[in-house]
């Protein structure tokens, strides 16, 4: 299977001749115009991202920052910063290299290669997703804050889950009963209330943002 590069760049032509360029080597790619683009892209679990500091909003530093303890490819930093203390701070932030602009394609294709050829991590790659600072590991089952594990139960997890891989698509209670504890299981829907109840009072710890939203009359549905 082809290597997957998330190539992120606010200048819109070097995102298209990096894409160009990579694909006709026989990559995929993705791309993002800016940190929250990116940042929400690497929860795809790319295979190396390629990241610009310099963006707007958001930069290359704080992207790599939020996402390394989450995501463990290779990262190479563009940069038109050529002061020595650049270079370090990138390196300090989580990247594994980076590469001075303007560049030659032919040495970012190469080290592109020598990363992916290193890169030998194991196991299976993390199931994720990004909604800001609240990052959901699928095969660890567990929410993150940051760096701070939110301590959710089970079957809380269990509709977090349920709920977040499903954005857009409203669950009734009763739904939401049949899916975690199955169509033969005893008790009723107030259950699903009170475990939503829960979910909610530890994400309202770390945040006021609605990551789960009431239709009324019809049910819950993932808002993060």
């Amino acid at each position: 299977m082809a290597y997957k590069l998330l190539i992120a760049d606010d200048e819109q032509d070097i995102r298209k001749l990096l894409k160009d360029f990579f694909e006709i080597q026989g990559y995929r790619t993705e791309t993002a115009s800016d940190g929250r683009e990116a940042l929400e892209k690497a929860a795809g679990q790319p295979d190396l991202i390629l990241l610009d500091i310099n963006m707007p909003g958001m930069d290359g530093l704080e992207v790599c920052r939020r996402i390394r303890d989450h995501v463990s490819c290779p990262i190479l930093f563009l940069t038109a910063r050529v002061e020595e203390q650049d270079r370090i701070s990138g390196l300090m932030t989580g990247g594994d290299d980076y590469i001075v602009k303007p560049f030659s394609l032919e040495e970012l294709g190469a080290r592109v290669a020598a990363h992916l050829r290193r890169e030998a991590r194991a196991g299976k790659k993390e199931s994720l997703q990004f909604s800001g600072e609240l990052v959901i590991h699928y095969s660890r089952r567990c929410v993150y804050w940051g760096e701070e594990n939110l301590g959710l139960t089970r079957t809380e997890f269990d509709i977090v889950e349920l709920l977040s891989m499903n954005r857009g698509q409203v669950f009734s209670k009763e739904r939401i009963y049949e899916r975690i504890w199955g169509y033969d299981s005893e008790g009723d829907e107030a259950i699903v209330t009170e475990h939503i109840r829960r979910i909610r009072q530890k994400f309202r710890k770390y945040s006021d943002k609605v990551y789960i939203e009431t239709v009324w009359g019809v049910g819950y549905q993932w808002a993060g």
